[in-house]
């Protein structure tokens, strides 16, 4: 954690919808004047696209089912640690992109599948926005919990998740049902001993539960709507949090516990705003008066 040079992690797998958290902040940085610089955890994987599937090809010869991913090993952890540390101490870290289709191609200059070089980033910024697998864990000598200021947890109920995923995998990258259910498998070790986890180490969990029948996910026809759900907001610490006022200013929700409110997940961005704007200009601000 830092002062002068703060960072805020959202940590959520795949199909969890931190993108659209993502935006959120980007709304809020602009809005507020805040200067993020910005890693991705998928930056950080130890392999490109075609040394990924080679190792799983290997690592399944070798008997290992459950290598993905979302394993500590597929990924530079201590890497992104030191990343995160530099940073905390001097608002520059090094950081690269990983090139997912076309579009990222035409704009970075580096073929789909493939990281563009290393460069450093941060100079002038306010603070370091991470999202990814990864930004909270706290393991096997690594304890990237501990260089954030923020944690934000991106946690759909399991069933969402794979429903959320399943049809951006079919739709966006052509995988058959069959083939991403394959990926959910493969992951699922990692996910209880790795992902889960880090949702214990968070300040906040943005949870989204479905209030219609997603008993099936590997049939579900679409994606339940946001009319359809629901959003439970766990806060690590409640102590500060104006409960009150939250529930007040967002229509329709309550308290679920002492730490806990329930929002209908169509007011999830104007409760990210009430909550996290706040939050984002004390951290900005302690920094800028601590220069």
């Amino acid at each position: 954690m830092s002062v002068k040079h703060p960072i805020i992690s959202v940590i959520g797998s795949s199909g969890a919808g931190t993108s659209t958290v993502k935006h959120t902040f980007d709304q809020i940085f602009r809005r507020e004047g805040v200067g993020a610089a910005s890693i991705e955890g998928d930056a950080f994987h130890r392999f490109d696209r075609a040394d990924m599937k080679a190792e799983m090809a290997r690592r399944r010869a070798a008997g290992d089912q459950t290598f993905s991913h979302f394993s500590i090993d597929a990924n530079l952890l201590k890497e992104l640690e030191g990343s995160m540390r530099s940073y905390g101490e001097t608002g520059k870290c090094q950081a690269r992109t990983y090139v997912h289709d076309d579009k990222e191609a035409e704009l970075h200059g580096t073929p789909p599948g493939h990281f563009t070089d290393w460069r450093e980033i941060g100079e002038g910024s306010d603070l370091l926005f991470y999202e990814g697998l990864h930004g909270a864990v706290k393991a096997d000598g690594i304890d990237l919990a501990g260089q954030s200021d923020l944690k934000i947890g991106v946690v759909p109920v399991i069933n969402l998740e794979w429903i959320q995923k399943i049809h951006r995998d079919r739709a966006s990258r052509g995988y058959t049902t069959e083939a991403v259910t394959d990926t959910i498998l493969r992951r699922m070790h990692a996910y209880v001993h790795v992902i889960c986890p880090q949702f214990t180490q968070t300040d906040i969990n943005f949870q989204r539960v479905p209030v219609v029948d997603t008993s099936n996910p590997f049939i579900a026809r679409w994606i339940p709507t946001a009319g359809e759900s629901i959003f439970v907001i766990r806060f690590g610490n409640p102590k500060g949090i104006d409960f009150p006022y939250l529930v007040s200013m967002i229509q329709g929700s309550w308290m679920s516990r002492a730490n806990s409110i329930v929002i209908p997940a169509d007011k999830l961005d104007i409760a990210m705003q009430l909550i996290l704007t706040p939050m984002i200009i004390r951290l900005v601000e302690r920094g800028r008066r601590s220069k």
